[in-house]
């Protein structure tokens, strides 16, 4: 420590007028050093986000986790404020949660694509900005998100345009209503949201399927994707997401809402549903730079 401190002094007589060279800034130095100094497949990215950015990074405990932020930093041309709002909330262990179909039902989609599709969900979803009482109703759920859309896109991570709440599909002279339907400009596609203030039940699997199957055949346009489902629930249990979704033939993924008492244990509640190093490092491989 003191032969940093030392240096800073140093720098500073010798560059008198000049900033940056504080200990805590010398320090910061040394530690992207040590971070970066092995990563040379990685400075394209490193090049493309700011020093503030780095610093916020480099909060991060694992090559993996640094890896995701660097390159959604990138991508998404976050600024460092919402990289720290990200890496708070624990964006990459939802990410890495994610509970889809999309490798089956988009296996005929280039590769590129079903790591776009994946990035554009994820496994929970933050509605702290709600303030909703406890209990509430699913009406209540949806006014308050259409109410504060903007925060929700922000949520929701970018690229999604809000077409309507309660979206009318009419079929042999009957009406079913969407909870709320939006577009991914990235994914080109219809993304429909179904809102769920209980556990996870087996039949949104289906219905939703069916909405999609309406979507793609009566709003869809020819030059669009597949449609995608998203169903937001308040709880569910992993292992019967996985077998609703197991045999759907829709692109589908469910989700919760402000289902952990607080984001900061997240990791410790989720630990033994987290992928192994390297099935982490092959999704990492999927996100589009």
């Amino acid at each position: 420590m003191q032969v940093i401190d030392q240096l800073a002094a140093d720098l500073r007589a010798a560059f008198p007028g000049v900033r940056g060279f504080s200990a805590r800034n010398l320090r910061y130095m040394r530690d992207f050093y040590r971070v970066y100094s092995d990563y040379s497949i990685w400075q394209a990215m490193l090049a493309k986000v700011s020093w503030t950015h780095h610093l916020e990074i480099l909060k991060c405990k694992t090559e993996q986790e640094r890896e995701f932020y660097l390159r959604m930093a990138s991508k998404h041309v976050w600024s460092y404020r919402v990289l720290g709002h990200h890496i708070d909330t624990k964006a990459y262990e939802r990410w890495l949660l994610g509970q889809t179909n999309f490798d089956i039902t988009l296996a005929t989609q280039p590769q590129e694509y079903r790591g776009q599709a994946k990035l554009a969900v994820r496994d929970d979803y933050n509605f702290d900005f709600l303030e909703l009482a406890e209990p509430h109703l699913e009406r209540e759920l949806e006014e308050a998100l259409v109410s504060k859309i903007a925060q929700f896109l922000g949520e929701l991570g970018g690229y999604f345009a809000f077409i309507g709440r309660q979206y009318r599909i009419e079929i042999d002279d009957k009406e079913f209503f969407l909870d709320l339907l939006f577009y991914n400009r990235e994914l080109r596609c219809l993304m429909a949201v179904e809102l769920k203030t209980g556990e996870f039940e087996p039949e949104y699997g289906s219905k939703m399927n069916f909405y999609l199957s309406a979507l793609d055949d009566k709003v869809k346009l020819p030059h669009e994707n597949p449609s995608i489902g998203l169903i937001i629930c308040r709880s569910k249990s992993r292992t019967i997401v996985e077998y609703t979704l197991k045999d759907v033939n829709k692109p589908i993924a469910v989700a919760t809402y402000n289902h952990y008492a607080t984001l900061k244990d997240l990791p410790e509640r989720i630990a033994r549903y987290l992928p192994s190093p390297e099935d982490i490092k092959i999704r990492l491989e999927e996100i589009p730079e």
